[in-house]
């Protein structure tokens, strides 16, 4: 009798060899798996649709924040999360604009989550103007202010923590 012969085989199904070979690849396919249900369930709110029309769209956004330059703009935004409002004060070197502006527009947008921006219309209360806002979440926001037609604008970066939202300061940027 030869010793090859004398040794008692396992099933291949036994031996860890296979199982460890084939173990590499088996990932592989799982996660090719999520990544194509991650890939198709979650939404990406950071591509644009027309980046032309957007590039010309900066155009006329430099126009408003001259307009504002122009103006002698500046606002105050206070936050009164107790009560989710907003209030605003517009402050101009030429009080013609600040005194028949009826309405603002108030665009609040989270840095990377379109679905969390959110648009205020506010109404003059007074000497300022106040409208409901949603709590803010934790993040980088853009604070923008515009009249109703458009035609001047003011914006601020904020971040967001858990504490009290801050009072800001609206000024067009600097040249």
């Amino acid at each position: 009798m030869s010793p090859i012969s004398s040794v008692a085989r396992n099933p291949w199904y036994r031996e860890p060899w296979p199982w460890l070979l084939m173990a590499g690849p088996a990932i592989v396919v799982v996660a090719g798996f999520v990544t194509l249900w991650l890939a198709l369930s979650a939404h990406d709110g950071l591509v644009v649709d027309d980046y032309y029309k957007q590039g010309r769209e900066v155009n006329r956004s430099l126009k408003r924040d001259d307009a504002a330059r122009t103006l002698g703009l500046a606002a105050t935004v206070r936050f009164d999360e107790k009560h989710d409002l907003v209030q605003v004060t517009l402050q101009s070197a030429n009080p013609e604009p600040a005194t028949k502006t009826t309405g603002l527009r108030l665009t609040l947008a989270h840095a990377t989550l379109a679905g969390r921006d959110q648009i205020v219309d506010l109404k003059r209360t007074g000497s300022g103007f106040q409208g409901n806002i949603q709590s803010l979440s934790p993040g980088k926001w853009r604070v923008l202010l515009e009249d109703t037609g458009r035609t001047w604008r003011l914006q601020h970066n904020i971040v967001v923590g858990h504490g009290a939202l801050p009072e800001l300061t609206l000024r067009p940027p600097a040249e």
